[in-house]
């Protein structure tokens, strides 16, 4: 079994309440989709391209089930805590972000977000159906989730931008 460092540790914690504080800052909800758009998928991202898998995959499934249950939407927590957690493993995986090369606009960093918004409108569709009972009820649920999803991307690209113009590659050492 692997250990894991206090420094990783910490880290992981700064990611994990990153994303929920991200995720309930601006939040709008949407009541059709019993749910709301949020900020919190660019975090994921960023961690998951500038920290990698194991990161993306614990600050999205945590962070983003914590917020989800201290904004009263706990009935979809469980379904947040494995498609947010799969949506951090997906980007990191597919990520090669190495900073020192000034990469950060590689096709791997581009598409790894851009499935892993995809793996989340269709995991939100699986989920709303499981919990609506209707495949065509959860259907209206991708419109927003696919706004989300670009959303989040959009941001990944501004704050992506501007960490890896202030070679925070310097600063990073856990991959």
């Amino acid at each position: 079994m692997e250990t894991v460092s206090a420094k990783d540790l910490c880290i992981k914690g700064l990611l994990t309440a990153l994303v929920a504080v991200a995720t309930m800052s601006i939040a709008m909800p949407i009541p059709a989709t019993s749910g709301y758009i949020h900020l919190g998928d660019s975090v994921i991202f960023i961690a998951s391209v500038f920290f990698g898998w194991q990161y993306g995959l614990v600050a999205g499934a945590v962070g983003s089930m914590f917020a989800d249950i201290f904004m009263g939407y706990s009935h979809w927590a469980p379904f947040t805590l494995i498609i947010k957690g799969l949506m951090g493993l997906i980007v990191g995986k597919i990520a090669n972000y190495s900073g020192a090369k000034g990469n950060f606009f590689s096709i791997r960093n581009m598409l790894g977000p851009l499935l892993g918004g995809l793996w989340m409108v269709f995991g939100y569709l699986i989920g709303g159906t499981i919990l609506k009972g209707s495949f065509l009820v959860a259907l209206t649920s991708v419109p927003a989730n696919l706004l989300q999803a670009i959303g989040g991307f959009i941001l990944f690209i501004v704050i992506g931008t501007a960490l890896n113009k202030g070679k925070i590659y310097k600063y990073i050492s856990v991959k």
